[in-house]
């Protein structure tokens, strides 16, 4: 069963890195956001958006990080859509610098930004309908590291107790990696 009426979705997901990548849609308008898609599987995703029709409006990453290799750059070329990233990343490709609150529509649907800062300064979480992608700032049953590039973990448990936990009951929690054969929790 649908999470939300309207809504496509999809988690496809890179063994090689153990990362998601997570492709949403509205069902009538047919626009959709790439959430974290992988430079390795950048033609299986043209691919998969093709054969469900569906017209790419962002492609968006929850952080820029070694082992998140990016196809942001490589879809907006090929589908002319907007890339995303977390304002403090100054990643200056992107075509929209995101902090808290910042929202995005595709079809009917709003994605609202989330300043989930710790695993890195610019890590930040995606709220759709009752749906949050999380990227590493939470795993299931863990968080990203905080001891290397930008890492903070004060700054980590903040953004997990005060962002992510303060969320309905009923949000389902779509984390970045898997690494113990989970992929959704709440």
């Amino acid at each position: 069963m649908s999470t939300q009426p309207y809504i496509g979705f999809r988690q496809l997901f890179h063994q090689d890195t153990s990362t998601f990548t997570y492709l949403l849609w509205d069902l009538d308008t047919r626009e959709g956001v790439i959430i974290d898609p992988v430079r390795e599987q950048f033609e299986g995703d043209l691919c998969l958006v093709g054969e469900l029709g569906v017209r790419m409006v962002y492609a968006l990453d929850t952080h820029v990080h070694a082992d998140h290799v990016t196809s942001l750059g490589m879809l907006r070329e090929e589908m002319r859509l907007q890339t995303a990233v977390g304002e403090p990343s100054g990643v200056p490709c992107a075509d929209i610098m995101l902090n808290d609150g910042y929202t995005l529509r595709f079809g009917r649907h709003t994605l609202t930004a989330l300043a989930t800062p710790g695993h890195t300064d610019a890590c930040t979480s995606f709220k759709v309908e009752n749906m949050v992608f999380t990227g590493d700032t939470l795993l299931i049953r863990g968080c990203g590291r905080t001891d290397f590039q930008q890492g903070d973990p004060e700054m980590l448990f903040r953004s997990i107790t005060q962002k992510i936990y303060t969320l309905p009951d009923e949000t389902l929690v779509y984390p970045g990696h898997d690494y113990n054969g989970k992929s959704v929790s709440t």
